[in-house]
């Protein structure tokens, strides 16, 4: 690569490598909790904080960012088992040639997935409606659209070392502002866990992008590293996971980012 990467949080990024390679697993031998720290559907209230930052975006020399806050809760209706995740990302993009950014909050997301009884603890599969909501601050960090759609989700934890699934959705605006562009987007999320032991895993989950509207698309390809350990009843998972393109169409792709984050999975 030609460009030097550059990271506007190289202080947060420090600072989750040296604990993710310093910190141990606070419950030694807890097998099953390492490796359902990963599973987007476990049966357990979850708190995210997920950054992406994009350090070269397609058709410009600029750099952006995603900052998300995710929130999941398993609840019942009438006997059968759902769980909700909800998303809301602070966004900061260039808006002109001269590299100006805007920031502010994006466009709140959330989905439902009913849980299917698979026979098996082990592995989790999901599916039901997600709804995204025109809640930018700016024009321009969000769609000024209302979109719904659907989300899917697998996880398999059946092995205590390697452990993977994919997290599917597919959404269309219907309502929302009429000069905007129509919202008719696909999303795949491949991931996979490789656990090395005392709690450090190695892991890939990108996210693969296609507009079903203008035919543009986003195909990454990370490998990071995590750090899970558990403190009373709370599970914590750091990790970071550069990423970069293996094929893009459109402006605004990222050619390449980090993903880095800690997610909190609480057991009581």
């Amino acid at each position: 690569m030609t460009n030097r990467i550059r990271f506007k949080n190289s202080k947060l990024l420090a600072f989750l490598v040296i604990l993710m390679v310093t910190t141990t697993v606070r419950a030694q031998g807890d097998a099953d909790a390492i490796a359902q720290a990963n599973n987007p559907l476990a049966n357990m209230t979850a708190f995210n904080v997920q950054n992406y930052y994009i350090g070269d975006l397609t058709k410009s020399d600029k750099n952006a960012n995603q900052f998300w806050l995710r929130y999941a809760k398993p609840f019942s209706v009438a006997g059968t088992n759902w769980l909700m995740r909800a998303s809301l990302p602070v966004n900061s993009y260039p808006t002109a040639p001269a590299g100006k950014k805007e920031t502010g909050i994006g466009d709140f997301n959330v989905f439902a997935s009913y849980l299917f009884d698979m026979g098996n603890p082990a592995i989790s599969f999901g599916v039901g409606p997600q709804l995204t909501m025109p809640t930018a601050t700016k024009d321009k960090l969000g769609s000024k659209k209302w979109s719904a759609g659907l989300a899917n989700v697998l996880f398999n934890a059946e092995s205590k070392v390697f452990q993977y699934g994919y997290l599917l959705t597919w959404q269309h605006s219907f309502a929302g502002d009429s000069d905007r562009s129509t919202v008719n987007m696909a999303a795949f999320q491949p991931f996979a866990m490789l656990q090395l032991g005392g709690g450090t895993y190695l892991r890939s989950a990108p996210i693969w992008v296609y507009n079903l509207e203008n035919d543009n698309y986003s195909i990454p390809l990370g490998v990071g590293i995590g750090q899970v350990f558990k403190k009373d009843q709370t599970v914590y998972n750091l990790f970071v996971e550069p990423q970069f393109s293996l094929a893009d169409r459109g402006p605004g792709q990222p050619e390449w980012q980090v993903y880095f984050g800690l997610n909190m999975q609480f057991m009581k």
